[in-house]
């Protein structure tokens, strides 16, 4: 199917209404499109073939045919080599030498650019002028060398020494009334080192302000998994992976997401595991693939299956899914006595019963109109479990950025303790974490609600006395950013105006800050959208050498699965100017206490030493700087693994809630937001999404046909989006192109960071206080 070429640009409105309606002049993300927009189902296996066209194609484009390939023979190598700044999929346990996929290696392509943003760039171009480039443009400028500073009498960005920008940022940290007027963001790409003195700091200023980007996506998740088994992470590992009899797959798209799990997937089918995917849309890894490095397979062009049932719930149905085969198991269980595992409920499990009596009393007519799936189906999934002996229930964004995200992880956890499926080999529950270091921050302190425990153990060996009330999320900084409470916003990493929800309240809300800190290593609209003062602080990737007076130092990340293994960069920093992200914490540090104890230039000297802290506090981190030498790292120890719960109860805990209602009202439709297969977080490589079949379009909203033709609503004719939140509010999106897609009726969805902008800032979980941005209840009609 082809389009007609719309005038997008001139249809594409953004407009966001509380009180009044204001528009927004931010201009699209991706770059300009190469030609009409297309759209046309993609029948081809994930991986393969298309992605080694693809990825040839962006070597050339970026001019990377030599350091693109040396690059891909040292990504993910154990101990030897640097780990990819991608996702957090674990490495490889058997050797594998090429543990890679296309989305990673573009995203070390793009890092390492041989282009360049200097003071030349900046004096030549305003920010006035920037503000107006596509976001594409602005990070395709290349790599920034040096320290930057916003003159406002010029409306440019000048260089600024290291000494002095430092020196800003600590006077303006000492001169605030509280601590608590400063916020410190960390994105998923921060190294263990930096994360743990980037905590110390803000804690010895006196402030748990420490939002990260968990906080929009896995929050849920880890305080489901806390309440349930007293821990706030999966229990599994890839060996787990290799031994399960059946794999759940929830609310993930692993083919763009995290492309390294077609290899997990492919292997089940080859052994004969059950692979079932969930998920209201047929991603391209729910199908078949070719994995590229197995060499036989991509000669002969030989796929193989990645699922052996494929279920599509309506958008947040996944809960009452997982209901309907809890039910269904307890059914089975007055004729069957394997169906359940008694023996290990009655001893490690506590609320049974009362979770037995709610599943009796769910009616199946509810269970079925919630999932949007009909009886036969759930059962057929129920049985599939049943037969299994180990299970996995695996899951990511599509369960947790939904208003009853804990409630769901939490129904998953009921699942598998019906039978067992829980501290054994090749059992237990897996969530997904999508950025490289995301899960190795929060283990590593940064978390606006630390516990008791942690703030002891950090004050005894840091010499501190951290402050004890918890501090401000993601969504709580931005509204105290916008009421003019937080004064100081320090982001390392990311790119926080595009990421977050509610675009032009955001963006006002940065815009009123005194002094706005990026640390980063490109160009970006975080760096636009700044306070009244603004710093960008450019720092080492994770491709390049970091060289301190010890010699070159290594960083430690943690993988999904509670990996933990170091990361050594490659190549020359694209500047001799640029520092590292450690490096850049310890200067901020010293500056903003000049008396303090701590001994940050000691730790930059030598990163041994700051692991030589982080054991004395880090549970699990024990004899840190051995272990994470050894191949492969080590792993955290899971307690709820060895079936300890350090739950109220010390078992594991049956959770017992009503199903929620999450059937749209009439007349409406519920929208999920996503990512694009060639886009990682907020990095646009093109507008083309080749696994959905789409070309040369992102400001595009997919359909159900019905849904379309009851609306009147045409293929590729422009529409109206409005978003409706819950304080009653209306957002919009004028001008979006309508795309019918195999998607339950009653669903549609589009890409982020464009459809932020209809995600209200009071449009937030009230379990987990994450951005409902997968439920967006919106009206879709005909543009006029």
């Amino acid at each position: 199917m082809i389009g007609p070429r719309p005038s997008v640009e001139s249809l594409v409105r953004v407009l966001s209404t509380s009180q009044n309606e204001q528009e927004s002049t931010e201009p699209r993300v991706g770059p300009v499109p190469e030609g009409d927009p297309h759209f046309h189902p993609y029948h081809h296996p994930a991986a393969g073939w298309g992605a080694a066209k693809s990825v040839t194609r962006f070597l050339m484009r970026e001019g990377a045919l030599v350091d693109g390939p040396r690059a891909i023979m040292r990504m993910n190598h154990e101990n030897t080599g640097f780990d990819c700044p991608g996702c957090a999929w674990p490495d490889d346990t058997k050797g594998l030498h090429l543990d890679i996929c296309e989305n990673g290696i573009k995203h070390v392509t793009w890092e390492m650019t041989r282009r360049r943003v200097g003071r030349e760039f900046f004096a030549a171009h305003s920010v006035t002028e920037l503000s107006g480039w596509r976001d594409y443009d602005l990070e395709n400028q290349g790599r920034l060398t040096e320290p930057m500073v916003y003159d406002p009498e010029t409306d440019h960005y000048v260089p600024i020494s290291w000494k002095d920008a430092f020196e800003l940022v600590g006077r303006t940290l000492r001169e605030l009334d509280s601590p608590h007027q400063a916020s410190y963001y960390t994105s998923g790409r921060l190294g263990n080192e930096a994360t743990f003195l980037y905590q110390l700091m803000a804690r010895e200023l006196g402030t748990n302000n420490l939002p990260d980007c968990s906080n929009m996506c896995h929050e849920a998740s880890g305080r489901a998994l806390q309440a349930s088994l007293g821990t706030g992470k999966g229990t599994v590992d890839l060996k787990d992976w290799e031994a399960t009899d059946a794999l759940f797959i929830l609310g993930v798209n692993a083919a763009s997401n995290a492309p390294r799990m077609l290899t997990a997937l492919a292997e089940a089918y080859h052994r004969g595991a059950q692979v079932v995917h969930i998920n209201p849309l047929v991603e391209a890894a729910a199908t078949r693939t070719i994995i590229p490095h197995d060499f036989t397979d991509m000669a002969t062009f030989r796929s193989t299956r990645t699922s052996t049932l494929n279920l599509q719930p309506r958008i947040g149905g996944d809960m009452a899914l997982m209901r309907g085969m809890a039910k269904a198991i307890l059914e089975q269980s007055a004729t069957d006595p394997k169906a359940l595992d008694q023996e290990f409920i009655d001893r490690h499990t506590s609320g049974f019963e009362e979770y037995r009596a709610l599943c009796e009393a769910t009616p199946w007519e509810e269970i079925e109109r919630q999932s949007g799936l009909g009886r036969d189906d759930i059962l057929k999934v129920a049985r599939v479990y049943r037969d299994a002996d180990r299970s996995i229930v695996s899951w990511c964004l599509g369960v947790s950025q939904h208003e009853h995200g804990v409630d769901t992880v939490r129904e998953i956890v009921n699942l598998l303790l019906l039978r067992g499926n829980l501290g054994r080999e090749g059992a237990g529950p897996s969530p997904v974490r999508g950025h490289s270091n995301v899960q190795g921050n929060r283990t590593c302190g940064i978390d606006h609600r630390p516990t008791d425990e942690f703030l002891d153990r950090l004050a005894e060996a840091c010499d501190i006395q951290p402050p004890r009330e918890h501090g401000l999320d993601t969504v709580g900084t931005i509204k105290a950013m916008h009421r003019g409470d937080v004064k100081v916003f320090v982001g390392m990493g990311g790119n926080f105006a595009l990421a977050a929800p509610d675009t032009p309240y955001t963006h006002a809300a940065l815009r009123n800050c005194d002094l706005t800190v990026q640390v980063s290593t490109k160009l970006n609209r975080s760096h636009l959208v700044h306070g009244r003062r603004a710093l960008i602080l450019p720092c080492l990737g994770r491709t390049e050498k970091d060289h301190q007076r010890k010699g070159i130092q290594s960083t430690s990340v943690e993988d999904s699965m509670s990996m933990v293994h170091l990361s050594v960069g490659m190549k020359r920093p694209a500047s001799p100017h640029l520092l590292s992200e450690p490096a850049i914490v310890a200067g901020m540090a010293r500056a903003a206490l000049p008396d303090s104890a701590t001994p940050w230039e000691s730790y930059i000297e030598d990163y041994d030493r700051i692991r030589d802290t982080m054991a004395q506090v880090l549970d699990g981190f024990e004899d840190f700087n051995r272990r994470v030498r050894l191949p492969l790292g080590f792993r955290i120890k899971q307690p709820a693994r060895e079936l300890v719960f350090l739950t109220p109860s010390g078992r594991a805990e049956f959770s017992t809630v009503v199903l929620p209602d999450v059937v749209p009202a009439p007349g409406t439709l519920a929208l999920g937001t996503m990512r694009s297969h060639d886009q990682w977080n907020t990095t646009i490589y093109s507008d083309n999404d080749r696994y959905r079949g789409i070309k040369s379009l992102r400001t595009l909203v997919f359909m159900n046909q019905d849904d379309m033709r009851e609306r009147g609503i045409s293929e590729f004719e422009p529409v109206n989006i409005t978003s409706t939140a819950k304080d009653g509010s209306n957002r919009y999106l004028n001008g979006f192109l309508a795309i019918p897609y195999d998607i339950p009726r009653g669903c549609a969805a589009g890409y982020m960071p464009e459809m932020n902008v209809l995600v209200a800032v009071c449009d937030y979980s009230t379990q987990s206080d994450q951005p409902i941005m997968k439920h967006v209840k919106v009206t879709i009609t005909p543009a006029t």
